[in-house]
């Protein structure tokens, strides 16, 4: 099945369409069963999530200039040119593939002639953001379909018809926070995201707000995590095998949250709750859906990344290029908040895990974000890892990504 331009087109128009006539509704396009009290946020009614730009922002006018990092690393630009640009993963021959949101591509980045060249692989898909790549496949999850495209390095200009693995995963239709961030774990199954259907709701425990792995063919479903609102990013610890995420907290509760997650799947505990919808962050207890201890029993997270701060993608870093002091440490990747009156995150911090499960937050890559003049620049999505042991970072705000190296403390 090859996606055409007319249809990524059409794609792109019916979801703004939709999205406007959502917002024409009801407040942020909350679903029926939404239990929203949004005008007891106290917020004002007016926030509405940043449209996500169709085309890419040209290179001369990207914010290299703007981003700051610690004494002896540097940012440049690696590719620009691809709009939407969020999750990445890197082939065995060396090509980087992308996937988009809103804009329903997938990118393949490949070097010609000295030079990095861009192509779009796949157009029309609804939302694929969720990309994984293993034995010369690519993996692509938009939203509840699923398709595998078998050695995708040799036909880039034209991948044919893929394996179609949609009625294997049986997926969940909606598409409320169902965007997909899928990745192989280190015990070979394919881990796979399925997020809440609503800004906050009860939802069925069974379908929705979880992580699940599978086979990769799509058989062996398991539940791993439970209660986890909207996760599109995850990781394992590379020396624990501990698995790591991200987990975007609930909308008009307040300015301040409850913040964001960062949580961690204790061995053993394949299957654990991490509280939504009736506990939130550090033990917060939702205002709008309530019951008897509704913190009892639930895995509280291993850090807070910050009120609607959007954390994404995260990696641990495992290369030798950065001092000694970043192996083993995850790097996450905060895209911006949209839900709150003076925003927040738009960087790239990093999570350091301590002893006892916990992690302690630092900055790492900023210069994004404006506070002063409450305007942002760029929204990190994703990072990844280059063989070299350099970082990539993509942009969705500009369509680029940002080489992060390491030359040495100046």
């Amino acid at each position: 099945m090859r996606f055409t331009r007319k249809a990524a087109l059409g794609g792109v128009f019916l979801w703004a369409f939709a999205a406007g006539a959502a917002y024409a509704q009801q407040p942020s396009g909350m679903s029926q069963i939404d239990r929203t009290n949004q005008a007891a946020s106290k917020q004002d009614p007016g926030l509405r999530p940043h449209a996500t730009p169709p085309v890419a922002t040209p290179a001369e006018k990207l914010p290299l200039d703007k981003i700051k990092l610690p004494a002896g690393f540097k940012a440049e630009l690696w590719s620009s040119g691809h709009p939407g640009a969020r999750s990445m993963v890197r082939g065995d021959k060396g090509t980087i593939f992308m996937g988009s949101r809103t804009i329903g591509r997938v990118y393949a980045i490949v070097e010609k002639d000295g030079k990095r060249e861009t192509k779009t692989l796949l157009q029309g898909l609804t939302q694929p953001n969720g990309l994984a790549f293993r034995d010369g496949a690519l993996y692509v999850f938009a939203i509840n379909r699923v398709f595998r495209y078998d050695n995708i390095e040799s036909k880039l200009d034209n991948p044919g018809d893929p394996v179609e693995l949609t009625q294997a995963f049986n997926l969940p239709p909606e598409v409320h926070h169902n965007w997909k961030y899928v990745d192989f774990g280190p015990d070979g199954k394919l881990y796979v995201q399925v997020g809440a259907n609503c800004n906050v709701c009860e939802v069925n425990p069974g379908i929705h707000a979880q992580i699940r792995r599978y086979n990769a063919d799509g058989t062996g479903m398991e539940i791993v995590a439970r209660g986890v609102r909207n996760t599109v990013g995850f990781d394992w610890h590379p020396a624990t095998g501990e698995l790591w995420f991200t987990d975007n907290g609930r909308d008009w509760a307040g300015e301040e949250g409850p913040e964001d997650e960062l949580n961690r799947l204790p061995k053993g505990m394949e299957g654990a709750n991490f509280g939504f919808p009736y506990c939130h962050a550090n033990g917060v207890v939702d205002p709008d859906i309530r019951k008897p201890d509704a913190c009892a029993g639930v895995v509280l997270p291993a850090a807070l990344t910050g009120p609607h701060s959007a954390g994404l993608g995260i990696k641990f870093y495992t290369g030798k290029m950065f001092p000694a002091e970043y192996q083993n440490i995850a790097f996450v990747a905060r895209r911006g908040s949209w839900n709150r009156a003076q925003k927040f995150g738009y960087d790239v911090v990093i999570a350091r895990p301590q002893a006892d499960g916990s992690a302690k937050i630092e900055p790492f890559m900023t210069g994004l974000l404006d506070e002063k003049a409450n305007a942002f620049f760029g929204r990190p999505t994703y990072v990844l890892q280059m063989s070299d042991g350099a970082m990539l970072v993509s942009d969705e705000q500009n369509g680029a990504t940002y080489r992060i190296s390491y030359t040495g403390a100046k």
